[in-house]
């Protein structure tokens, strides 16, 4: 492939390329861009004819990468390296609180915590449009999937080097149960306190690690929030972060077994978006929050039973 006819290809070109070569078919690839299915088809035809070589080969399965687009790719991924810098760096300059904010944090923290405190913000500051992204995963901040990404560490090292961060509160999580179920176990009736998890397989460790010890199969839950309904319905206790047991009037700490640490909280930031205004102000405005929260999180603000 020359290098000539690469650096002919604008962006818009290789972004069709490189969402087929990514998502595996013409389908995944539309939805990724945002366009119907016929425009990926005529774009990638249009690309080949332009380069004078097949780079995907049509199987039943999906797309895959011929040899010729397998060198495309290697230019291909150093432009969208190129395109994102350029971008970080005029962003860099933007100094106006508006525009648009992209926030990724895990579901637990969106719906049990900093919701309102989010919802203050985009009070404060109308003209910023604020996407939350609530998922665990983590979001991609060197290809500006997120501005900002608020994560539990547990170990700063496994940080990638090309983010900046500022370390929050740490965070304690305990393990809860239903303050019926307690009521009926300190009475002394009967019953099967289940297990409730989340992916896990086995019993795990802090099932047997207090005065209340979970017997019976495991109650498998498939998200946090099912688990915390699971528990509220006195099927058996769980692990939590103490910031949502502690906070939850139907639940109550197992006797007998301490919080524990489990890494701290923190505000990750990629280059040059970190200089933005809109950034700067709500990293300032939900670091400050976080540090108030910092005897709920690390599991210090439970109230007697």
């Amino acid at each position: 492939m020359q290098n000539r006819t690469m650096s002919a290809l604008g962006w818009d070109d290789i972004r069709y390329f490189l969402a087929v070569g990514r998502g595996g078919s013409v389908r995944a690839a539309a939805e990724r861009l945002g366009v119907n299915h016929a425009t990926v088809l005529r774009r990638i035809a249009q690309l080949e004819q332009r380069l004078g070589v097949e780079i995907f080969e049509k199987r039943p399965t999906g797309y895959r990468l011929t040899t010729a687009g397998e060198e495309v790719l290697e230019f291909a991924e150093q432009m969208e390296a190129s395109s994102h810098q350029l971008e970080t760096r005029v962003l860099g300059r933007d100094q106006s609180a508006r525009g648009l904010l992209r926030v990724t944090l895990p579901p637990f923290l969106a719906t049990h915590l900093l919701m309102p405190d989010l919802t203050e913000f985009a009070r404060l500051h109308p003209d910023i449009e604020i996407e939350i992204l609530s998922t665990g995963d983590v979001a991609n901040l060197t290809n500006r999937e997120a501005d900002v990404a608020i994560r539990f560490v547990v170990d700063r090292k496994t940080l990638p080097l090309n983010l900046h961060g500022m370390a929050g509160p740490q965070v304690a999580g305990g393990v809860y149960l239903s303050r019926d179920l307690l009521s009926r176990w300190r009475s002394g009736a009967e019953g099967i306190v289940r297990p409730i998890v989340i992916n896990d397989r086995g019993v795990p460790d802090w099932a047997s690690a207090g005065e209340i010890r979970a017997t019976g199969a495991p109650f498998r839950a498939p998200d946090a929030e099912a688990q915390v309904a699971a528990a509220r319905q006195g099927i058996g206790m769980t692990r939590l972060p103490c910031f949502v047991g502690d906070a939850d009037r139907l639940l109550a700490r197992a006797p007998g077994v301490e919080p524990r640490l489990n890494g701290a909280i923190w505000v990750l930031t990629q280059g040059e978006t970190r200089k933005t205004k809109r950034v700067r102000l709500f990293i300032d405005f939900v670091s400050l929050k976080l540090a108030g929260y910092a005897p709920l999180l690390m599991g210090l603000s439970a109230s007697g039973d």
